[in-house]
């Protein structure tokens, strides 16, 4: 007669089992997992800082979704633009530039937040201190850098390329004044070190990765210093992909515009993903706000 109770209850359980969600990807339990929110970014920094930082968003959005949500770094700019368009990637963090790429190749995209200092945003123009350079005062300034050596970042980075080549332009400061051909260093990080050890004496990157490799005592500031602030413009904004609403509902937008909003610099571990990504919050945006972006990038040949 136990024996028969037991066989019973097992009886009883297994439907129950049979249907309970499942996490593992066994589809043998006949429950459909759910597919993760893939992010990325475009690799501006060092990789490993990267890593830590979007790791740590990815972890808090997780909670706030209600859905799994994993990091997938990339190689190079061009890297995040083609895996968002593939739809290997479903949000990414873009510069100004990089966004515009993105959306025009991905009808429904959009751009849904930015950072509070995002709207307006700075290059800098930096010099190896033997040049003897002094600061600049105005664009006009920028004509002593004619026969000077000279490096952007990433060849598609709106504030390591497209914009201190539009600045440039507007100094009458073409890329062929340059000694020799400018270069491209590939990030943000890497042109720091460049003009620090004299490759080239002159570079412009972003202004707010400068601000805390300075804060965080990485640059040797007797041998490096800021030339020129460029006027603001719009640049780093987050995008999503509109696959995503087939897979988690059309609102989901505005949950992942309300989860990145609620980030929180009182609580201490939402403080630290901000301090990670130089925030103090988000904020709205929108694909208009990028139209200068664009326009600049048509004029230059990075859109076509």
């Amino acid at each position: 007669m136990k024996k028969f109770l037991v066989s019973g209850a097992l009886l009883l359980l297994l439907p129950l089992t049979a249907c309970s969600p499942s996490t593992s990807g066994n589809s043998g339990t006949g429950a459909k997992e759910v597919k993760p929110l893939v992010t990325g970014a475009i690799p501006d920094q060092d990789p490993q800082k990267l890593q830590r930082q979007y790791t740590k968003l990815a972890s808090y959005l997780q909670k706030e979704l209600n859905v799994p949500v994993e990091y997938k770094p990339v190689t190079d700019y061009t890297a995040a633009v083609t895996a968002f368009k593939v739809g290997d990637l479903d949000l990414v963090w873009f510069g100004g530039l990089t966004g515009v790429q993105a959306r025009l190749q991905v009808p429904g995209a959009e751009a849904i937040a930015q950072r509070d200092v995002d709207e307006k945003f700075h290059s800098v123009f930096i010099a190896n201190k033997k040049t003897n350079l002094k600061p600049f005062k105005d664009t006009a300034d920028l004509q002593q850098l004619k026969g000077r050596t000279f490096t952007f970042g990433s060849e598609s980075s709106t504030s390591g390329r497209l914009m201190p080549q539009y600045f440039l332009q507007q100094a009458d400061v073409n890329l062929t004044d340059f000694k020799g051909q400018a270069g491209f260093s590939g990030d943000h990080d890497k042109t720091i070190k460049l003009v620090e050890a004299g490759t080239y004496e002159v570079g412009a990157l972003n202004e707010k990765v400068w601000q805390k490799r300075v804060n965080a005592k990485e640059v040797d500031l007797n041998k490096v210093e800021v030339l020129w602030r460029t006027p603001a413009y719009y640049d780093y904004h987050w995008v999503l992909n509109p696959q995503v609403k087939q897979r988690y509902g059309e609102d989901f937008g505005k949950k992942v515009q309300n989860a990145l909003f609620k980030l929180d610099p009182k609580v201490p571990e939402q403080k630290e993903i901000l301090d990670l990504l130089q925030a103090e919050k988000f904020i709205p945006t929108k694909n208009e706000n990028y139209a200068q972006i664009e326009k600049i990038g048509r004029e230059i040949g990075k859109i076509k």
